[in-house]
């Protein structure tokens, strides 16, 4: 097995934790998406697992294409973050396994075996990620960057409470909803951090050169604060006006975010927009979900898949091909597959979401949704399968960066 991950042919996957877990990422997006609209439009079967198919989805979705991006950009990123060596090779392969086994035992028509396993498989994957990052986290002079440790924390107890509602007969969309709330609020975290050096490098491309962005803590940290109030709100009464009203406080805490962002042309710069859209799609989402609260409609799904698609499709997105790119050694893409992909994302989260407020046809939007998405996440496959499987050619080790930048 070491041979294996040393020097076998695909040996390169482990140099870096973001290569398998990006290649993951995105073949899920597709896959997992394609078998959704198959059992919507056409019947095709799903896994049998337990408390139906929206469950199986939003789950999948989350542990299966959230989590491999979130593996990946933890794996990379906290090493470069801390200062610190970068993850060893067996980690990265025991990870990988823990990952496939969780969703493969997930789809196992056998309950609770399958379950168990799947359970057993996703703690797993979440204790030793944080094992493996709380050491460094905790060792580095200021703890900045403890907030990813925390957040990791709290998905391994809602992922905990998720199969010990599923093991009961309780059904868990509860707990599902708690993910996607620390989820965004780890996009938030994230983001700080990365939107430095991207709109910073914005503004040096279009001659801005005594202009400078910062990411205020107070503004970033207000939003991260009121996600994470209204995700409890949620758990505690999902369907109470407080809970309505909170909701709405996170979009304008999201809508002031934004506007740290407002530095001018640059901010059209391709990677710059594309950050400042999911901060956009965040807040638009809560606030149909306050709104939906507060009206008592069922535009909540709409603002979920706001969340959900808008929001998250679009972070992986831009991380998959700025971090994926530039820790392979490789500048980030140029061409103009990167824009359409990212538009057909935003147009797969608007279709979704028109669908929660009839102003398309239900198969009509979730056919034309899943398309968009299915055909942006298959381009990145397109243009970046060998990169993540081949060796760098610039000569830097692991996941150092571009060369140049050395």
């Amino acid at each position: 097995m070491l041979k294996f991950i040393h020097s076998g042919p695909f040996a390169a996957l482990f140099e870096c934790g973001f290569r398998p877990f990006f290649l993951l990422t995105a073949a899920t997006a597709v896959i997992a998406v394609a078998a959704w609209v198959g059992f919507l439009t056409l019947g095709m079967p799903l896994p049998l697992t337990p408390n139906g198919p929206v469950v199986w989805h939003t789950h999948e979705m989350l542990a299966g294409f959230a989590m491999a991006s979130i593996a990946g950009f933890v794996l990379t990123a906290i090493p470069e973050f801390t200062s610190t060596r970068m993850i060893e090779r067996h980690h990265v392969f025991i990870l990988l396994i823990l990952w496939i086994t969780g969703r493969v035992a997930f789809a196992i028509p056998i309950v609770p075996a399958g379950t168990i396993v799947a359970m057993i498989a996703d703690l797993g994957l979440l204790g030793m990620l944080a094992a493996i990052i709380a050491p460094r986290l905790w060792r580095d002079a200021n703890r900045r960057h403890l907030s990813f440790l925390w957040i990791l924390l709290a998905v391994i107890v809602a992922t905990g409470g998720f199969y010990f509602d599923t093991l009961t007969g309780t059904y868990p969309m509860r707990w599902l909803l708690v993910i996607t709330g620390l989820m965004m609020a780890l996009i938030v975290i994230a983001m700080s951090r990365i939107s430095m050096r991207i709109v910073n490098t914005a503004l040096s491309q279009v001659g801005e050169t005594g202009t400078a962005y910062l990411a205020r803590p107070p503004r970033h940290n207000l939003a991260i604060f009121c996600i994470l109030l209204y995700t409890l709100a949620e758990f505690v009464a999902l369907q109470h006006p407080v809970s309505g009203w909170i909701a709405l406080a996170a979009a304008a805490a999201l809508f002031n975010l934004t506007n740290d962002w407002h530095i001018g042309r640059a901010l059209l710069q391709r990677w710059a927009f594309m950050l400042y859209l999911v901060y956009w799609f965040m807040a638009l989402g809560y606030a149909v979900i306050g709104v939906a609260i507060l009206m008592e409609t069922a535009w909540a799904s709409a603002g979920r898949h706001l969340l959900l698609v808008g929001a998250l499709g679009l972070a992986v997105f831009a991380v998959m091909n700025i971090a994926g790119r530039i820790h392979a050694g490789i500048e980030p893409d140029k061409r103009l597959w990167v824009p359409i992909a990212a538009t057909l994302i935003a147009g797969a989260a608007v279709l979704r979401a028109m669908m929660n407020f009839d102003q398309i046809e239900a198969s009509l939007a979730i056919v034309a949704a899943s398309a968009c998405w299915i055909t942006a996440f298959s381009l990145h496959l397109i243009f970046h399968w060998r990169i993540l499987i081949r060796p760098r050619t610039d000569g830097q080790p692991g996941c150092a960066g571009i060369a140049s930048d050395a």
